[in-house]
Formats: C-alpha cells, sequence, structure tokens
C-alpha cells in the first residue's frame, strides 16, 4: 500500500473553516510553535511555598545596588514586597484612630461589631486592632488585637468582622462578652480595597469601547476601579500607585518590616500628585512621572495630564526656574489609557494614538510627539517588551511599534475578538517570553469574569497558537525573565480560597504538582483528491519526540478522526498510544475526510511532532 506523508504548515489558523485549512492546524492548547513544528509548552513551578492574598495584576522583580532581590506585588487588597520566601506586608495606612475603637459582641455569634466616628473604610479593606482588652469571655484581647479584614461596612461609624484566635480559627463570642474592649483600642486602617471584578458603569472608559456611554461613567476613586496597580523602582527603592489613587513609597533601608508611606507625607514632598492612573521612572533621568494625574491645586484626574517629579527627586514636584519639574496635557484623545518604558523612549496610548514622550533636557525637560492616529490599547496592562519592539494588543487586534505601529495579521484574531469579554477587557495583559522568542496575551472569554484563556504568538516565525487557562494555569500578572532566570507570574486560585502564588515559568514539563493536559488538532484534510472517494487508513507511522521521558511506558497519543461531508461532526476512528519504543500501528480508519488529535495529559515529560505518514488505498464511493 502506498504511504502518504503529511505536513501541515505551522501555526493556528480558525480564520476559515476548519475544511477550508485542509493541511493546517485548527484547534490546540498548551502547545507552541518552533522551527514549524508543535510542541507541548513548558512546565511551571512555584517560586515559593508560600502564598498571597488578593489578585495580583502587577508584579515587579528588581535588585538593589546591595544585591538583595525584590519582587513587588500589587493585589485587590495588598502590596507586597517578596523578599526570599516571604511577602512582607507593606499596604500603605490610610488613617489611624487613636483610643476611639468599641466592640459589642452577641451571646452565641462570632460577629463582631467595631464602632469608629467616620472610618473612612470599605467591606473588604484591612485593619489591624490594637490596645484592646477583653470583652469578659471568649473574645479575649489577643483576640482582637491583631489584623481584620471587615466583613461588611454598616455604616459611616460601624463595621463588622469575624472573631478569629491567632491561628485564624473562628472563635464564638459567649454570654460573658458584655464588654466594649476599653477606651485604648487604636485602629490603623490600610489603604480602601479596589475590585477584583469590573463592575460596569464605574470607573473611567473601562466599559465597552467605542458603544453605549464609553468614557462617561463615574469619577475616577480608589474604590470604583478594577485595581490595577503600577509599579517601578526609585534606585533601591519602590514607587507604585493603585490607578486612581495616590503615589506610594517603600524605603528599602527602613527595612522590610515597613510599609509604604504617600509620597506626599516623604520630607520635602511638594505638590505631589494626590491620584493618578499610571506611574513609573524613567530610566536615565530619574523622574518620576505621573501619568493621568491630578493639576497643582486641584484634587481631581485629568486623564490627559503627564506630570513630572525634578530630576533625580520623588518629592519635589513643583515647577522652578531651577528645577526639571513639570507636566504637559495631551491634546490626542480624551484619556490615557496607559504607557510602556522602551529603550529609548516612553509609548503613551491614549484612547485615540500613540505619543513617544523622550527626554530632551532644559528647557523643556520631555518632547512628546504623536507617532501613530486612530490605535489604542485594550488595557494598561497589554503592551509589552520584546525582540527589541513593543507589542500590544488594541481592540480591533494585535499590533507591533518599531517607530511606527503596524498591525500584526493573525490567524485566530476573529477567534479572539469574538470571544472576548469585553466587560473584563481591562484584565488582558501581555506576556513576553523570550527564551522561546514569544508574547502571550491572556484574556477573559465568553462570559468569564477571569482570564481563562491566551493567545500566542511567535515573533521569530509568525506563528499563532491559542489555549486556556485550566489544569493551574490561571495567571494574572507577568514578568519577563530579568533578574530571575524564567519568567515569573501571578496565579489565582480557582477555589473559594484568596490564597495566591508565584511561579517561575519555563521549568519541566509539569505544573510543579501534577501533569498538565496538552493537545493539538490538526483540520480536515482528504484522504482522496477532493474528498472522491472513501480512502481506508491502514497504518500509522508517527515521528514524535519525546523530551525527559521518565519511563519508556511514557505516550502520547493519536487521534485519527473522520467525516464524510464538512458540516458532519468528527467521530473517533481510531485511538493509538505512541511511546518512544513504538515503530508503528496498524489502523482501520474509513472516511473521506480525516483530522488528526495529539495529546498527552498523564505525565511530566514533553514532545515534539515531526511529520507522519499514512498507509492508505482507495475504498470506493460508498
Amino acid at each position: 500500500m502506498p504511504l502518504a506523508k503529511y505536513v501541515f504548515k505551522p501555526g493556528i489558523n480558525k480564520e476559515g473553516t476548519n475544511y477550508s485549512n485542509e493541511g493546517g492546524w485548527f484547534d490546540a492548547d498548551k502547545v507552541r510553535f518552533r522551527k514549524g513544528k508543535p510542541e507541548r509548552i513548558g512546565g511551571w513551578s512555584k517560586f515559593t511555598s508560600n502564598s498571597f492574598i488578593g489578585t495580583c495584576r502587577k508584579l515587579y522583580p528588581y535588585k538593589a545596588t546591595s544585591g538583595d532581590s525584590f519582587v513587588i506585588l500589587g493585589t485587590h487588597q495588598k502590596l507586597y514586597n517578596l523578599s526570599g520566601d516571604v511577602y512582607y506586608d507593606i499596604t500603605p495606612i490610610r488613617a489611624t484612630t487613636t483610643n476611639g475603637i468599641t466592640f459589642a459582641a452577641t451571646d452565641g455569634s462570632s460577629t463582631i461589631t467595631a464602632t469608629d466616628s467616620s472610618h473612612g473604610a470599605v467591606t473588604g479593606d484591612f485593619v489591624t486592632i490594637s490596645g484592646a482588652v477583653s470583652l469578659g469571655g471568649l473574645i479575649t484581647a489577643d483576640v482582637l488585637n491583631q489584623e481584620y479584614q471587615i466583613d461588611l461596612v454598616t455604616g459611616d461609624n460601624t463595621y463588622t468582622i469575624t472573631a478569629k484566635d491567632t491561628t485564624g480559627a473562628t472563635v464564638t463570642a459567649n454570654s460573658s462578652d458584655s464588654g466594649n474592649g476599653g477606651s485604648g483600642v487604636d485602629g490603623a486602617y490600610q489603604i480602601n480595597s479596589g475590585l477584583d471584578v469590573y463592575v460596569r458603569s464605574t470607573g473611567w472608559g473601562v466599559n465597552t469601547w467605542g458603544a453605549g456611554s464609553w468614557g462617561s461613567a463615574s469619577d475616577l476613586t480608589l474604590t470604583n476601579q478594577l485595581r490595577l496597580w503600577s509599579i517601578d523602582n526609585f534606585g533601591d527603592d519602590t514607587i507604585a500607585a493603585p490607578r486612581a489613587g495616590a503615589l506610594y513609597f517603600w524605603d528599602k533601608s527602613d527595612g522590610l518590616t515597613t510599609r509604604a508611606v504617600a509620597v506626599s507625607s516623604e520630607s520635602g514632598a511638594s505638590d505631589v500628585p494626590t491620584a493618578c492612573l499610571q506611574v513609573m521612572t524613567s530610566d536615565v533621568d530619574k523622574h518620576v512621572i505621573a501619568f493621568g494625574a491630578n493639576p497643582i491645586g486641584s484634587s481631581t484626574i485629568d486623564p490627559l495630564l503627564v506630570r513630572f517629579s525634578d530630576r533625580e527627586s520623588a518629592v519635589d514636584w513643583t515647577p522652578t526656574a531651577t528645577n526639571q519639574a513639570g507636566g504637559v496635557q495631551l491634546s490626542q484623545g480624551s484619556t490615557i489609557v496607559g504607557a510602556l518604558r522602551t529603550r529609548q523612549e516612553i509609548l503613551i496610548w491614549t484612547d485615540a494614538g500613540i505619543v513617544s514622550m523622550r527626554f530632551v533636557g532644559e528647557p523643556f525637560v520631555f518632547s512628546f510627539t504623536e507617532v501613530s492616529e486612530g490605535v489604542s490599547l485594550i488595557s494598561p496592562n497589554a503592551a509589552t517588551n520584546a525582540n527589541g519592539r513593543v507589542y500590544f494588543m488594541d481592540r480591533d487586534g494585535f499590533h507591533v511599534y518599531s517607530g511606527t505601529s503596524q498591525r500584526l495579521p493573525c490567524t485566530v484574531l476573529d477567534y479572539v475578538l469574538s470571544d472576548l469579554n469585553q466587560d473584563q477587557a481591562y484584565k488582558v495583559f501581555a506576556a513576553a517570553n523570550s527564551s522561546v522568542n514569544e508574547v502571550m496575551w491572556f484574556y477573559p472569554s465568553g462570559t468569564s469574569t477571569e482570564i481563562d484563556k491566551y493567545v500566542l504568538f511567535n515573533y521569530l516565525e509568525n506563528t499563532w497558537s491559542i489555549g486556556t487557562t485550566t489544569d493551574n494555569f490561571v495567571r494574572t500578572a507577568w514578568n519577563e525573565a530579568s533578574i530571575y532566570e524564567n519568567p515569573l507570574a501571578a496565579s489565582k486560585n480557582s477555589s473559594t480560597s484568596n490564597l495566591n502564588y508565584v511561579y517561575s515559568h519555563e521549568i519541566g514539563h509539569g505544573d510543579g504538582t501534577d501533569a498538565f493536559a496538552a493537545f493539538i488538532e490538526s483540520s480536515d484534510f482528504d484522504l482522496a483528491p477532493d474528498g472522491e472517494r472513501y480512502t481506508f487508513i491502514s497504518k500509522l507511522i508517527p515521528d514524535i519526540e519525546f523530551r525527559d521521558q521518565q519511563s519508556t511506558s511514557d505516550s502520547v497519543t493519536f487521534t485519527i478522526k473522520g467525516r464524510d461531508f464538512p458540516l458532519q461532526d468528527l467521530s473517533t476512528l481510531q485511538t493509538i498510544d505512541v511511546t518512544p519504543a513504538s515503530t508503528f500501528a496498524n489502523t482501520r480508519a474509513r472516511s473521506r475526510q480525516a483530522a488528526l488529535r495529539i495529546s498527552n495529559s498523564s505525565s511530566d515529560y514533553g514532545w515534539r511532532l515531526g511529520d507522519l505518514r499514512l498507509e492508505i488505498r482507495p475504498d470506493g464511493k460508498r
């Protein structure tokens, strides 16, 4: 019988029908293309076994001049400094109460009502209580004097917490808990928590772009925004800001256990922005730059105003004749969506185009040049540096910037855009993985309120792939390999637990605990010219490379599918388990059209597909 060699075009192509893409790949999950051939993506493992609270949408590693390495994480509830294996809570304190909190307990209930005049907290905020005495029964001083997350804000002066012991176990009050905690109770309130899920009609410009009342939502506030942090280092120290929030500063010299503080509270602070959409430092001239900041003398954000501090100062923002502080209001669009520092410039995306910001020195300090019109950014974190270029996602597709903006031809464009949950589009983020020449965009699809899919682009080979975030692959933030050998990514626990982890990627072939499933499936191909005849497949000769195999029984499953007409459902004709020792497999598959699926999910090993051959013979027209 004749052998037919099948060589499929690299990349996933979903721009046409399955049948019209004959000779190509149509679907995949956790498979990339290198040198034109599909292979299972690399694995991942926990960077540290310790966890953090909240959904992280920004992580930023850097190394101090002392050699100490830090990873700063911003979640919708906390700001952390990961040093070694320890997460240090550096969340800024918003307000403190001295000798002003009282408590009330109910017999048989673990709910404690706290009274604090004008506390300013929102549900989900954290408060650290100190100085309390026992309520008289099981609600002891040790129970009260610790950090609590507020369960419910019941009024301007009251809120509730759930009593717990020092191990976190719930404590129930008894009839003796009739006290109020004493007269010396203090409270340290951390900055208000943000939103984990975008709620329509809140915030600025987070609605469906170009539809309805986009851009006409409520005023920007810290608590009505999907919590997105911007984080950068200022020398050895950290500058951070939650979107629509204030600028905060963590001083390394103060020690790991100290919290970040408002820049406006630092010695010498002058006209520091009270709120901005994003903050970063310029790498050469060492200005702190606030994008979408409030003007001097106003507390309201101007979404097109770019302000910058004096050179080598994080605290001096007052423009004078003797310093380099200043500000420029952009003329393009109505709001700044995001900004990204590149090798020679800072790119600023408004809702109408791209502006290049460059340091030019006195008297203008920075130049601002419009470099592209009609393109924007789907979310503040949807752009990344890779291969000396900037890759970003707009609401109309994918683009690359290298002095000018160009649209990237994409073979899965309609698949991604038609599936994207526009209401949660601000969660989209770009992830560079230079070791394999890739950029990924993670996004929420369909009705999902959280990231559940990704699209992958190999920028050297111009191939695309797709996948889901199943099997412990939910990622909400990513940082390219820099001071660490491997990329780092933040996960989100799919259970009700709020405990999440940082993972190192491109390590092994599993998820650190177990295997993860991967597959690739071809488009339909005719077994006879134009599908004129039925064809019988009698033998399959696989060509596959196993990597880091654990045993000779490791296998990859080849599934032959078939149908007689394009609109019929594919049916499984034969399933073959291929091991490193396999040579060929006898088959009995009969069809007009066929498709091949290669998959595995059982062990911690990799694989790379080559060219396969099928032994086929005509089998009549009926």
